[in-house]
This record gives C-alpha cells, sequence and structure tokens, in this order.
C-alpha cells in the first residue's frame, strides 16, 4: 500500500519545511521573468515556470510546485485566480494548518 501523500498549503516562511516536498502556494505575481516568476506569499518566492503556466503580473495565483533546495519552487501546475483574492484569509488557513498539522498534514507528528 502506497504512502499517503499530501500537498500542504504553504507561504514564503515555511518553504525551509518542505525542501523536496511538493506544495500548494497563494500569492500575488510580482514579476515574469521569461521561464521564471516572482511571487509575493508573505514574502517573495522565485518560481521556475513549465510550458503550460500562463501566469499574469499584478495577479494572485496558486501553484503546485516542488521545493527546490535554494527554496525556489519547481511549478508542476499554476492558476491564475486573478486580482480579487483574500490573501489575509489565505494566510489564516495556513498558520491554522501548521498549528495543527495533525489534522491537515499526512505523515506529521
Amino acid at each position: 500500500m502506497a504512502e499517503p501523500t499530501s500537498t500542504p498549503r504553504i507561504t514564503a516562511q515555511y518553504l525551509d519545511s518542505f525542501a523536496g516536498q511538493n506544495v500548494m502556494v497563494v500569492g500575488k505575481i510580482v514579476q515574469l521573468r521569461g521561464d521564471s516568476a516572482i511571487m509575493d506569499s508573505a514574502g517573495n518566492i522565485t518560481l521556475n515556470l513549465n510550458r503550460e503556466s500562463h501566469l499574469v503580473n499584478g495577479s494572485m495565483a496558486e501553484v503546485i510546485g516542488k521545493v527546490n533546495p535554494d527554496h525556489s519552487i519547481k511549478v508542476l501546475t499554476s492558476k491564475d485566480l486573478g486580482p480579487n483574492v483574500d490573501f489575509q484569509l489565505y494566510q489564516n488557513v495556513v498558520d491554522t494548518t501548521h498549528q495543527n498539522k495533525s489534522l491537515f498534514i499526512c505523515g506529521s507528528n
């Protein structure tokens, strides 16, 4: 039987805890540079985009990807969420899940 997997929601402050793991992050795209982007998710995160990434500068986005050793994220999937996202609500969800890991993150103690 396979181990259960999870894709925890994070912000920039949690990157170092998830190196080598898949995560979900929401934030504002503040810069696009060819095959990379900078996302502000309570701190800047460098995104290494794939061909299917169609992010919009100044817009909110949801990204699922793998955290690299340098704390950048290799994007696996992305979704443009538009400009009207309540980031404080997302931040509250992230904080709650990390304060109660045993309820939300598979394999945590």
